[in-house]
């Protein structure tokens, strides 16, 4: 910041036309000199520089958010197309998973199939022999009943 000008001859000059003493004089011209140098008085310099930074920042603060647009919109990008291509990738596994169970379900069609063409031929099988077996109870009961 700048310091306010302060001329300390030209102020005892007039202290002491008004017809104060000279060493009165200088000392008040001292006093006022100190406080003027503890006091931090900005400028229209000053005023003009920090309006010049803040215009600077503003300017950075809209080139960052520029920027930062622009990788966002990077970012959605390449986030739409791993997106996609996680769901292309997840159609893929779902079809050759439904070609899985499709082939399980039409395996396990094929093996019930032979299952009841088994159970179909034992029947057969069964049904002759329990036809074999009636016919020689029916025999022997017959062959029993002759001798009574």
């Amino acid at each position: 910041m700048g310091q306010v000008a302060f001329d300390t001859l030209k102020f005892v000059e007039t202290l002491e036309k008004e017809g104060l003493p000279k060493n009165q004089a200088k000392a008040i011209s001292l006093a006022v000199r100190e406080s003027h140098e503890a006091v931090d008085v900005a400028t229209k310099a000053d005023i003009a520089d920090v309006k010049r930074d803040i215009a600077d920042v503003r300017k950075e603060i809209a080139d960052v958010r520029k920027d930062l647009s622009a990788e966002i919109a990077d970012v959605r990008k390449d986030l739409s197309a791993e997106i996609a291509d996680v769901r292309k990738d997840m159609a893929a596994r779902f079809e050759k998973n439904e070609a899985q169970i499709q082939a399980r379900f039409e395996k396990t069609d094929a093996q019930i199939a032979l299952v009841r063409k088994d159970v179909e031929h034992i029947a057969n099988g069964l049904l002759l022999k329990l036809g074999g077996v009636i016919v020689v109870t029916i025999s022997a009961a017959t062959a029993i009943l002759k001798f009574f």
